[in-house]
């Protein structure tokens, strides 16, 4: 990666304060997004005492359409900014049949609007300029739909399906896109007492996520998950799924169909 600053996006803690870590200490100056504006402050504290890199704090609500805008703009002008992490999200909307919609409207702005418009903000610029990166955080759930809760999959799968159209688009243009798959992983997002009930060999730390994840990014990955041991698994499912394209439109209903 090209130096300059990244701006990354749920960074007051978890994922994001860990990525905003690494970056740092790569020598990229860097733009840190969330709600918490005194978990930002006291991490880009840190971060510039240790690192010496130049780290601004912008408080926002991604969900919010004000806030979000705000972020846009500044993804859309500031040309010192080479780089997105898109990692802000939620999960734990719990079953269909007892869901709040207020709660899984804010999760789709948020896991699916926001990841989509900050990277459209960013997009035109580092294709004008022919390199940079996005990273969007999806989630291993994104490949099991019928394993977890049924909305935060969905929104990880659109942002799984996003990202590799993005890098069909931008890779020739000379941008880095990669999506990043965690599994289970120690953050906010899951509580103790749900992670004391999961074998422990499921479950990831942070840091170790984050810096395979920056490992996958330095190969040139489009697609890491962290935790898959054989790369060729995924490179198999990949494959399985290309095989299916020269049938999923044609102009005659498969004969199973037939009246």
């Amino acid at each position: 990666m090209t130096k300059g600053s990244i701006l990354v996006t749920g960074a007051s803690n978890g994922i994001g304060a860990v990525y905003a870590d690494r970056l740092a200490r790569r020598g990229h100056d860097l733009i840190l997004v969330a709600r918490s504006g005194d978990r930002l402050q006291a991490l880009a504290d840190r971060l510039r005492s240790e690192t010496g890199v130049a780290v601004e704090v912008i408080s926002a609500d991604l969900a919010q359409a004000a806030d979000l805008a705000k972020v846009e703009a500044r993804l859309r002008e500031d040309r010192a900014i080479t780089g997105l992490v898109n990692n802000a999200g939620i999960a734990g909307e719990g079953a269909i049949v007892d869901a709040d919609p207020a709660y899984l409207t804010g999760m789709i702005d948020l896991n699916i609007l926001a990841v989509t418009r900050l990277a459209a903000a960013i997009a035109p610029r580092l294709a004008a300029q022919g390199q940079g990166m996005i990273v969007n955080i999806t989630s291993v759930t994104a490949l099991m739909p019928d394993g977890f809760t049924p909305v935060y999959p969905a929104t990880k799968a659109f942002v799984l399906a996003f990202t590799e159209a993005l890098q069909a688009e931008l890779g020739p243009r000379g941008v880095t896109v990669q999506a990043v798959l965690p599994g289970i992983t120690r953050t906010a997002i899951w509580e103790e007492a749900r992670l004391a009930q999961i074998p422990a060999e499921m479950i990831m730390e942070v840091d170790e996520m984050v810096d395979a994840a920056l490992a996958g990014l330095d190969l040139g990955e489009k697609i890491t998950i962290p935790s898959l041991p054989d790369n060729a698994d995924l490179d198999a499912y990949l494959a399985a799924r290309a095989a299916l394209r020269p049938n999923l439109s044609r102009s005659k209903a498969a004969l199973r169909y037939a009246a």
